[in-house]
């Protein structure tokens, strides 16, 4: 155990010190497009600060403290985690399936990887608003996070980092090496994204990348390696439902992000972008029945496709990609689609119960 830990500490000092050279890098580089009158701050010392309000006692004090934290790991919005764990979900279970396991098998690594999820879906959001925090005081929606509004300095938010990464290792070594090192590959993504919507219009591509790499993992974690056969359909059909989901939350920022000069592909598709997202989620479920077809499901798996197809359609014909309540609305509509994927794999694996 005296090994795995030292490689805790060896990672987690060489993702800080990556992370700091990049953004040391970024702030060379970055240029926020936009006019300066604006770019709208907001000062940490406002009247109506959380933080002033709650050092009266010392569990105010406590809470003031942690809740800017918090927020800088969007722990008040669970569905970016659901997002990250959705995948996981199917191929560990799919896993379980093709492996016949006891359910035990699957409950064990379904609880280890809803805590990773969570914690590195936490740590991808601070990542991603170190490098954003100028970008952010530019963008309505998003100049009140904690480190464009000053709630949080850059120093503490890379020691906050360090124990998030820290603790993502930690859930990580519970796993067997290959997925172990299979998980470790995924850190450079997860870095490199929130650079990519300053030279690419396909930021949300890499997100897909990123945020579908359980589809691998978890298959890697239940039977020490991997199917790709069965896991790289899976893990690109993740890839195009990320792109739906991701386009329709990049629609709400979409004036905002012209200005500021950050690209996405919710400015690319413009108006075409409803035949475009069909088009990815029929992609979506064609590869996911191909992932089922080469794992030998049986028809729950197949059913939870069709719901999920069906949720997909009915997110894209209900969303104004003009209307930041309804693209928001869309986007988590979107993680229902996920959940019916998880679904139909679980009944498929319960039939080998009964």
């Amino acid at each position: 155990m005296n090994h795995k830990m030292a490689i805790v500490r060896v990672l987690a000092c060489c993702a800080q010190n990556r992370l700091r050279h990049s953004l040391l890098l970024a702030s060379q580089h970055s240029i926020v497009r936009s006019s300066p009158l604006r770019i709208r701050f907001s000062s940490g010392h406002r009247k109506d600060s959380f933080v002033a309000k709650s050092r009266r006692t010392p569990v105010g004090a406590l809470l003031a403290w942690a809740r800017p934290y918090a927020l800088l790991a969007r722990a008040d919005k669970p569905i970016g985690s659901l997002l990250l764990f959705y995948p996981c979900a199917w191929s560990i279970t799919m896993a379980s399936y093709a492996l016949s396991a006891s359910p035990a098998v699957p409950a064990t690594f379904i609880g280890i990887f809803g805590a990773g999820a969570f914690i590195m879906r936490g740590a991808g959001c601070t990542i991603n608003d170190l490098w954003d925090r100028r970008l952010d005081r530019a963008v309505d929606r998003t100049k009140d996070r904690p480190l464009a509004r000053g709630d949080i300095m850059p120093s503490q938010a890379i020691a906050f980092l360090g124990g998030q990464l820290s603790a993502g290792l930690a859930v990580l070594l519970q796993l067997n090496w290959n997925s172990i090192l299979l998980g470790a590959a995924s850190l450079p993504i997860v870095c490199l994204y929130p650079f990519m919507k300053r030279v690419t219009y396909w930021p949300q591509f890499v997100l897909g990348l990123a945020f579908n790499w359980g589809a691998l993992l978890g298959w890697s974690a239940v039977a020490g390696t991997v199917n790709w056969h069965v896991c790289l359909p899976l893990y690109a059909s993740g890839v195009c439902w990320t792109l739906v989901y991701d386009s329709i939350y990049a629609h709400q920022d979409k004036l905002d992000d012209v200005d500021a000069g950050i690209r996405s592909t919710a400015i690319l598709f413009g108006q075409h972008t409803r035949p475009i997202l069909s088009a990815l989620s029929v992609s979506s479920i064609s590869l996911l029945t191909l992932a089922g077809y080469m794992n030998a499901s049986g028809i729950p798996f197949y059913v939870g496709g069709v719901m999920a197809g069906v949720q997909l359609a009915r997110v894209l014909h209900r969303t104004d990609f003009d209307s930041r309540k309804s693209c928001w609305q869309g986007f988590t509509g979107c993680g229902w689609a996920g959940f019916w994927i998880w679904m139909g794999a679980l009944a498929d694996y319960c039939t080998l119960l009964v």
